[in-house]
């Protein structure tokens, strides 16, 4: 992929509006030599499969669990380190308590429904089930809705794909799931409890223990314009930074800090599990996810 070699530059971007990205969205914050055109889709998770399978975009957000993926199967894009989202992950697990009383373990050997094996809500979610709760993940039946973001990559074999147009909220009201991981999306029911209990103080605790908040999408650009236009990604770095100061401390408090050190020790956790659940199939290092233009990076 070809860039010019200076002056301006337009680049195909795809990112979604959230409190942290909102000035470089509405031009609040803007650049001299950096345009953005943000051709992605309103919601940018329906535009990760076309960017790591067809490069339709020359930067934006990836889900981690994506990238890591993308950068195991060779993909052309290397990560800034610049979380644009993350969450605590405990209270995305649900189920219907009119069908008994569920325990983490109680799921073992049993359906539970998520919407892609590789999402990276379920990668937390899961890891959370498994080095918390000591769930045997592989003693579970995941039942999928639909396939990941990389065609070179498979499910393991304790998924199952449901019929096209399976609802798992639904399946999960009416116990043909034993739980269900549906992050922001658990119906609003009396009947449906959190697989894990008490969620949130269980996320104080673990993020006191733990010291991070699970990384969900960070932004990546094409490693052509990383090598071409080394500028214009230094400046891409100060718009996200930029983005940041004008968003509400409460939504910034809310996701993992910038710079590759700070993320350090969250992005290996996500490669760790992400390899123990058959994701990647290797251990990557975090230093394979940046290159020397965007590791030395920081704020």
């Amino acid at each position: 992929m070809d860039f010019p070699s200076s002056g301006p530059v337009t680049l195909r971007t795809n990112l979604s509006e959230y409190p942290v990205t909102s000035a470089i969205r509405s031009g609040v914050v803007s650049s001299p030599i950096v345009r953005m055109d943000f051709c992605g889709p309103p919601v940018a998770h329906d535009g990760f499969k076309a960017m790591v399978r067809e490069n339709k975009y020359d930067c934006g957000e990836l889900a981690i669990v994506t990238y890591l993926q993308a950068r195991v199967y060779n993909k052309p894009y290397v990560l800034l380190p610049t979380p644009i989202s993350g969450r605590f992950q405990h209270h995305v697990i649900g189920y219907n308590v009119d069908f008994g009383d569920v325990k983490p373990k109680d799921i073992e050997g049993h359906k539970v429904g998520v919407r892609t094996y590789a999402q990276t809500t379920c990668l937390w979610a899961r890891g959370i089930l498994q080095h918390e709760f000591g769930v045997d993940l592989d003693k579970v039946t995941w039942m999928t809705i639909d396939e990941g973001h990389l065609a070179e990559y498979a499910d393991p074999p304790n998924c199952e794909r449901l019929p096209k147009g399976s609802k798992l909220d639904e399946m999960m009201m009416k116990g043909e799931l034993k739980a269900a991981i549906l992050g922001a999306y658990l119906p609003d029911d009396p009947r449906v409890r959190s697989l894990v209990p008490n969620p949130q103080e269980a996320a104080k605790e673990w993020h006191a223990r733990m010291g991070l908040i699970p990384i969900n999408h960070m932004f990546a650009i094409h490693r052509d314009l990383s090598k071409q236009r080394p500028d214009v990604v230094k400046e891409i770095f100060r718009m996200i930074v930029e983005g940041r100061k004008h968003a509400p401390e409460k939504a910034v408090a809310t996701i993992p800090p910038i710079g590759l050190e700070a993320n350090r020790k969250g992005l290996e956790l996500a490669i760790d599990w992400a390899y123990e659940q058959k994701i990647i199939p290797r251990r990557l290092s975090v230093d394979e996810l940046f290159d020397d233009v965007t590791a030395s990076l920081t704020a």
